[in-house]
């Protein structure tokens, strides 16, 4: 039990402890954790070098995805998508620094020397397990690719590809899409880099090639002569296959990323940017 002097006390110093209580002060309060509009901003950034906003893609850099093999020209669909989510989040072009990133090395667990990496990723639940990655920026069919007058270079469905050999890159969606989907009956010849099956059909090693749309108008524009691209399909059975940006691992500029990417969709920039890059990727016939 408490004595009457000390209740009489204790009330005394409570009285003066809430009058002393001290009113907000601008000046002295502490600043609030940033919004959800102000964490994004360039200045709040996690970066791999302060100040920088730092891009990875794989070299050779192939049309039409960049153009003349330098991503740093703003030229190409994933230059000008790269630039355009580097711009929503506050970077200028002098502020944006290229790595150079093999394209299995870039979703592979471990750090990364990159800020983001735009390389015709498609977004995978395997892959997502070692990276991160932002939401689709651009939504891809697969192509075949044969040269004119070839066995397979009339084939009216997948099921005419049966006993075709195929050539397809390794660590690709194209590689799953023609096991999966296609299902030919020997194994496809597979190839280290994209440009080794390119010259495996050239040379009629292969019947067939199977890339991304707009890399197999590409390869029939620049890289073979006299092919053609003998249809487009879905490489999966329900959700569309996507390219995402990657991140590594749990990076904290996922959430910013992933709101540059959708407002440019809403604003139709890129929509705009894949009319101008992919546009003649439209009216490939379509394999059952």
């Amino acid at each position: 039990m408490a004595r009457p002097w000390m209740l009489f006390t204790t009330g005394l110093l409570a009285v003066a402890v809430v009058a002393c209580a001290p009113v907000d002060d601008p000046a002295t309060t502490t600043a609030a954790a940033p919004t959800a509009s102000t964490a994004c901003t360039k200045d709040q950034l996690q970066l791999l070098t302060p100040g920088k906003l730092t891009i990875g893609t794989d070299k050779p850099a192939y049309e039409p995805w960049f153009k003349d093999d330098d991503p740093s020209n703003g030229q190409g669909f994933e230059s000008a998508v790269a630039f355009a989510v580097a711009g929503e989040l506050g970077f200028d072009r002098s502020e944006v620094q290229w790595n150079t990133v093999k394209f299995d090395s870039a979703f592979a667990p471990g750090e990364k020397q990159f800020d983001f990496d735009v390389n015709q990723v498609s977004i995978t639940p395997d892959r997502a397990k070692a990276v991160d990655f932002s939401n689709g920026y651009y939504t891809v069919k697969q192509a075949v690719v044969a040269v004119e007058g070839s066995k397979y270079a009339d084939a009216k469905s997948l099921a005419d590809l049966k006993n075709a050999k195929i050539g397809v890159q390794v660590g690709t969606t194209s590689l799953d899409a023609v096991k999966s989907v296609i299902q030919p009956a020997d194994d496809p010849n597979v190839y280290n880099e994209q440009i080794d099956a390119v010259n495996a059909l050239k040379n009629k090693q292969v019947d067939a090639l199977v890339v991304d749309l707009p890399t197999a108008f590409y390869v029939t524009a620049a890289q073979v002569e006299n092919s053609k691209i003998v249809g487009q399909f879905s490489s999966t059975g329900g959700t569309p296959e996507e390219f995402g940006l990657v991140m590594e691992k749990g990076s904290p500029l996922k959430t910013c990323v992933d709101k540059a990417v959708d407002a440019l969709k809403e604003k139709g920039e890129l929509a705009k940017i894949e009319q101008q890059w992919l546009g003649s990727a439209a009216g490939a016939p379509e394999l059952q």
